[in-house]
């Protein structure tokens, strides 16, 4: 009977969720849903001196508006998760874990290890290279080397102790990965992994990772292959339980890299670079930091979803714009990349661009209103209502200059607030000894003209400009610094279109007081 599938995302509430993570939950997602499964979530949070107040619902948040949708587990609609295999957070299950680490106690696969830091560090200046396995495991201080009625007293007495896997020496360790194929490991390299403290009486994720994913009846785990070093581990883990013939299929996604190639992609970088590296903005309510995230930055979250599956997969094709549907139907693993993506983020506004463009100026008014508004409340010289019909004519005129909503206000300004100032460089290249002139013959035109269409506008001045033999470009670029400010700017006549014939004149007029 073929086995239904069902993976999980599995992160650690530690702080802001990497984009790396981020594409390797979409992986995931876009996995499930090609094959009919499940999306899980699970909070994996183990370590509690990591924790950080905020991050879990940081985690669900970010998944949401990216529209990975979760079936299983902790999500925003069931915070305390929903599905039958709960609960979905490792800290509370300690009680199923207990069970587990003493059945590898009783099958003889793991023993408890009273070492102090002080005395692992003596062994470390003392051995070189030290690793706790079956070459040193004699020499320390454990269930193996001690009596059994001294490991009890011990306990009885509250001594903090671990509880460790033991690795049988010189075993090869067979890894089947469905993107890098067959990995083998020989055992000797492998340490005696912690698996539980009773400092604080949780598993490590190595433990609780193996033993949740059996019981929470995962077939396959899409992880980073920053965990390929641990799959060996994992293995054995599952053999020692006796679950070899439910044991998951292993892919290992490729790092996403630096956007020079060079190592693994950083918060730094995005610092250094100028893009943030985190869905959401994140504020660490441990030290009170900020990180920038790509949904405060104004992407669109389908633009962050495109960006991200392309890196490290491929299509068979060339397209390169795809719904979500469109990637679940195109997805598979054996595309996936066995090297690490360089992480293009210039490649990623590209993308935020062409989603920008596929919306209708109506939708873009109503996302610009509230930075329009921003700006014209600080602004006395604004002249041009900004109703929404305005505006989305306006944004019309403009959208395929910009990559970001908030990049609007650097294009349309001139149309809601009448330049008061005049661009040097400009001047100095497009205003001349005549354009006065120009300007006032051309003044003349306008004010004595009623049909103020485009059609109309150009049968008035493109005659004129020639009986006077002035230059088309002489005229035209010293009128559009009278409206604009600059030289810049849409089609003049889509310009004086949305102005109207009042607050063109009175542009020129200004012009003419103030350059001469």
């Amino acid at each position: 009977m073929e086995r239904k599938v069902r993976v999980r995302f599995a992160p650690s509430p530690t702080g802001a969720l990497h984009i790396g993570g981020v594409r390797t939950a979409l992986f995931n997602y876009l996995f499930a849903r090609q094959h009919g499964g499940d999306m899980l979530l699970r909070i994996e949070d183990t370590d509690s001196t990591r924790f950080v107040p905020g991050a879990e619902e940081y985690i669900t948040e970010a998944l949401a508006w990216l529209g990975i949708e979760i079936d299983e587990g902790i999500c925003q609609d069931a915070p305390n998760g929903k599905g039958d295999h709960g609960p979905y957070r490792q800290s509370e299950r300690r009680d199923i874990y207990h069970k587990y680490v003493d059945q590898l106690l009783a099958s003889g696969n793991a023993y408890i290890a009273f070492d102090t830091p002080e005395q692992l560090e003596a062994k470390r200046t003392e051995i070189a290279n030290f690793q706790y396995d079956a070459r040193t495991r004699e020499q320390m201080v454990n269930s193996l080397t001690l009596a059994k009625e001294e490991v009890e007293a011990r306990i009885a007495d509250g001594e903090k102790y671990v509880v460790r896997f033991k690795v049988e020496p010189n075993i090869d360790v067979h890894v089947h990965d469905l993107i890098r194929g067959e990995v083998v490991i020989n055992s000797n390299i492998l340490d005696d992994k912690v698996l539980y403290k009773s400092a604080d009486d949780l598993p490590t994720y190595h433990l609780a990772n193996i033993v949740d994913d059996h019981l929470m009846e995962i077939s396959h785990v899409i992880r980073g292959e920053e965990w390929l070093p641990s799959a060996p581990l994992h293995v054995l883990l599952y053999k020692a339980f006796g679950w070899e013939d439910t044991m998951p299929q292993f892919a290992h996604l490729p790092l996403l890299l630096k956007p020079d190639g060079n190592g693994k992609l950083s918060k730094r970088d995005g610092d250094r670079l100028g893009f943030p590296v985190f869905p959401l903005e994140f504020h660490n309510q441990k030290d009170g930091s900020v990180s920038s995230g790509y949904r405060e930055e104004g992407y669109y979250p389908e633009a962050v979803i495109n960006f991200l599956a392309l890196l490290g997969w491929h299509a068979t094709g060339d397209q390169e714009m795809y719904t979500m549907q469109e990637l679940i139907d195109q997805f598979s693993l054996e595309r996936v990349s066995k090297s690490g993506a360089k992480f293009d983020y210039e490649k990623g506004k590209w993308f935020n661009h062409q989603y920008l463009q596929l919306k209708s100026n109506e939708e873009l008014a109503e996302q610009f209103m509230p930075y329009l508004e921003a700006k014209l409340a600080s602004s006395p010289n604004s002249l041009i209502a900004s109703s929404p019909d305005v505006v989305a004519k306006v944004i019309g005129l403009t959208k395929d200059r910009v990559n970001f909503v908030s990049e609007l206000w650097e294009q349309v300004n001139f149309f809601f607030v009448a330049p008061t100032e005049y661009d040097e460089k400009s001047l100095k290249k497009r205003w001349k000894e005549d354009s006065p002139k120009h300007m006032t013959e051309m003044l003349t035109l306008l004010e004595s003209h009623d049909d103020w269409s485009a059609e109309g506008l150009d049968n008035l001045i493109m005659p004129w400009i020639a009986e006077k033999e002035y230059g088309v470009g002489i005229v035209m670029n010293a009128f559009r610094i009278c409206l604009v400010g600059a030289a810049r700017g849409p089609h003049i006549w889509n310009i004086t279109d949305v102005l109207g014939k009042e607050e063109t004149i009175a542009r020129v007029k200004t012009a003419l007081k103030k350059l001469g």
